[in-house]
């Protein structure tokens, strides 16, 4: 590939590091611009060619207009300038170093146009350097030596590349730790630098490369230096793969469990099972949950059961629609998977889940015929159980009163699979079907749309009420109950589908709400709507904006469908502590019993790190999940920018994302945000941008949310009803989303 380069561009320009101030710091800056040279190598003409010193004066004359909040904002600007002011680039490779520094910081990243990162972006370190000791001599064993250290950590681009690479924390906790280590080989040292640089950025999806010189090693060289690169797999005793964190264990060609043995009581262990649930009658939602819940009281329904019985439920996959399988001349089914922890014996998991079938209402029906709700054990630990004697196991026409585990018929029914990946990571299909076929399906499997929303159509609206004196938006607009009710009849009639209503301000600096005055706000509200005259207003589907369980649980039993919480259950305070753990299990507790819905919102800490959400097991339902990025919190202008850009990437069906396949709530509408883009001059011309109001951001909202229609969010959170609701249908209508 011909390139075309500006080489170390001096500008001195107002940049913020980790410390959050600002600085006037010298930066030098390179290009790579990627541009096939051939055609003016043949005529000799500049014409066919990228004028160096047009970009050069672009970037001389407009970068130093704007502060940057990090060096890696710096980078982001570059490309925007770069390729608003120029259309005849179309790749170039950015390299931004703080010169003065020490040690000094360099980003170098590629892209194309429209923003798509060519290959990994490095963050690098050069320079670091103090004393320490290190060596095999005895002299060495005594008197410090100066090591030199260039790191590089290269990452794969993502929503929140923008987000602040932490330059000075990673270089002063690497100063910090290593300052008195005593290794005896710069390999040792050079190693532990690279698992705890992996360990400080905590992406496992990074790449560490370390040069480590030692200036004093061979008396007529500059230096000896050893390079290395890690990831987190090199580490396996200090990283557990994550891709392995809660796995089935695949089932290996065990023993079969004869009848005696699986009905035996192994009270004194738990086991992980695999169920999968179905049902086609009445509210299929609820006859799915009530089986889970009664899987949790199985001394209830089978009295005969050891005193220490117990079923747990984990985790369960999302909800799927399905056709009718052998018989099709009834409903679709409703189908999930659920891991349950449980010390009943395999025998007695069938029956109890015989019993649950009963009480929901399952009856006689002809073979694969219409019911109320179906359990089968799917899988029980990487146990073979078959209770049918030896000489009956070579079909699947004997099976009515026998439990054969793993189940026969995994690999026929379409949702299992899916649904299995998603509470054990089960991959290894042929041993699960034990020698049955394994069936070709059309893919057709539906995920759907959560319990008490099913009224929510493939892009829906959700409009936003405050009943508040202070929100940014339309504080003390809404906060009588008169005003509340009218709002809520005018989005109802334009087209919202769910109304969020909120009674404490995320505002910064915002007042402090008690819960008691939080409940006071909003519970007479829900309850005025549910009483309205006006059945399209009365059943409308209504969200409560809350983080406390007091507020939410009341609100819900006023009548809300939905729990929305900008903290995701952890409460308000952050960092994190003991009592984010607290509020996390009472926010969990409160939505299991309610059954609801919830949005789960981030809004504190890095965007982009493989968080664990194993704390929201055996709580929250699946497929009672919505996932909000949280523009508007805790994020930069240009990390926000990206966010919106790659939206779709957050729940993408991508290896290792465990946000993979949840419904997206996006709410930009009339943030700060917003603002501050309209603030910003044109690169070229008189327009010097203008300071808005939250209610002068009407047609920015329309561009975010036109954006977010094309990036496959599911629910969009707006002020303004009527006017969003064109955007998104127009929206909708040009992308087929």
């Amino acid at each position: 590939m011909d390139t075309i380069h500006i080489a170390d561009l001096l500008l001195t320009l107002s940049i913020s590091n980790d410390d959050k101030e600002e600085h006037s710091q010298a930066i030098l800056l390179s290009l790579i611009i990627a541009h096939d040279i051939s055609r003016t190598a043949r005529s000799d003409d500049l014409a066919y060619s990228i004028n160096y010193a047009a970009v050069y004066t672009t970037l001389v004359e407009t970068l130093p207009k704007t502060h940057y909040s990090s060096l890696d904002a710096l980078v982001d600007h570059v490309f925007k300038t770069l390729f608003r002011s120029h259309p005849d680039l179309h790749e170039a490779c950015v390299v931004a170093t703080l010169r003065d520094t020490s040690p000094r910081f360099t980003i170098e990243t590629t892209r194309r146009r429209d923003q798509t990162s060519m290959g990994p972006s490095q963050f690098t370190l050069i320079g670091l350097s103090f004393g320490l000791i290190i060596g095999v001599n005895p002299r060495e064993r005594v008197e410090k030596q100066t090591v030199l250290f260039n790191i590089t950590v290269q990452r794969q681009q993502r929503i929140d590349l923008q987000e602040q690479f932490p330059f000075l924390g990673l270089s002063a906790s690497i100063r910090q730790t290593f300052i008195s280590s005593k290794y005896r080989t710069v390999e040792a040292l050079a190693s532990a630098v690279a698992c705890h640089v992996l360990k400080y950025t905590k992406d496992p999806d990074d790449k560490v490369i370390v040069k480590l010189s030692k200036p004093s090693a061979l008396p007529l060289a500059a230096s000896a230096l050893v390079q290395l690169t890690r990831r987190q797999d090199d580490f396996p005793d200090v990283f557990a793969p994550h891709e392995l964190q809660d796995r089935l264990p695949l089932l290996p060609a065990s023993t079969h469990l004869d009848a005696e043995v699986a009905g035996r009581s192994t009270s004194s262990s738990s086991h992980s099972v695999a169920l999968a649930l179905g049902s086609n009658l009445g509210d299929r939602f609820a006859n799915i949950e009530t089986a889970l819940r009664l899987l949790e009281v199985p001394a209830s329904l089978l009295s005969d059961l050891a005193k220490d019985a117990q079923v747990s439920a984990i985790d369960t996959s999302f909800m799927y629609e399905t056709a009718p399988m052998y018989v099709t001349d009834q409903p679709r089914f409703a189908n999930c998977a659920c891991m349950i922890e449980t010390n009943l014996s395999p025998k007695e998991l069938l029956r109890l889940v015989k019993a649950i079938e009963t009480v929901i209402g399952r009856v006689p029906s002809g073979r694969h015929g219409p019911r109320a709700v179906d359990l089968d054990i799917l899988t029980y630990d990487d146990q073979l159980v078959d209770t049918r004697p030896p000489h009956s196991r070579a079909s699947l026409d004997n099976l009515i009163g026998e439990l054969v585990i793993p189940h026969p018929r995994i690999c026929e029914r379409e949702f299992v699979l899916p649904a299995l990946e998603r509470v054990s990571y089960v991959t290894d299909y042929d041993r699960l079907a034990c020698g049955y076929p394994r069936q070709q399906h059309t893919g057709r499997c539906l995920q759907q749309i959560p319990l008490n929303m099913t009224a929510l159509g493939k892009r829906s609206l959700m409009a936003t009420l405050n009943v508040t004196p202070d929100s940014f938006s339309d504080g003390a607009k809404y906060n009588a109950l008169p005003d509340a009710i009218a709002y809520t009849v005018s989005a109802v009639a334009s087209g919202a589908h769910i109304t969020d209503i909120g009674g404490y301000s995320t505002r910064p600096g915002a007042d402090f709400v008690s819960a008691e005055e939080e409940i006071r706000r909003v519970v007479p509200v829900i309850q005025a709507i549910r009483a309205h005259t006006d059945d399209a207003v009365r059943h409308a589907l209504l969200s409560v904006d809350t983080f406390r369980c007091d507020v939410a649980e009341q609100a819900v039993r006023a009548g809300a469908n939905c729990i929305n919480d900008v903290h995701a259950f952890t409460g308000p305070t952050y960092p994190l502590e003991v009592a984010s753990a607290d509020h996390l299990a009472k926010m969990r507790c409160v939505a299991k019993d309610l059954g609801v819905p919830v949005v789960l919102m981030h809004s504190r800490g890095d965007a982009g790190a493989n968080k664990n959400y194993d704390a929201y097991h055996g709580g929250v339902r699946r497929w009672l999940v919505f996932v909000d990025p949280g523009i508007g919190f805790s994020k930069p202008v240009e990390g926000q920018l990206a966010l919106m850009r790659d939206l779709g990437k957050v729940t993408a069906d991508e290896p290792g994302n465990v946000l993979a396949g949840y419904p997206l709530l996006f709410g930009a509408s009339k943030k700060s945000v917003l603002g501050a883009l309209l603030e910003e001059p044109d690169v070229e011309g008189a327009y010097k941008g203008r300071k808005t109001s939250a209610q002068e951001r009407r047609w920015a909202t329309a561009a975010a949310v036109a954006c977010a229609v094309q990036q496959g969010a599911s629910v969009v959170r707006v002020h303004d009803v009527a006017e969003m609701r064109d955007v998104v249908a127009v929206a909708s209508a040009i992308w087929g989303r």
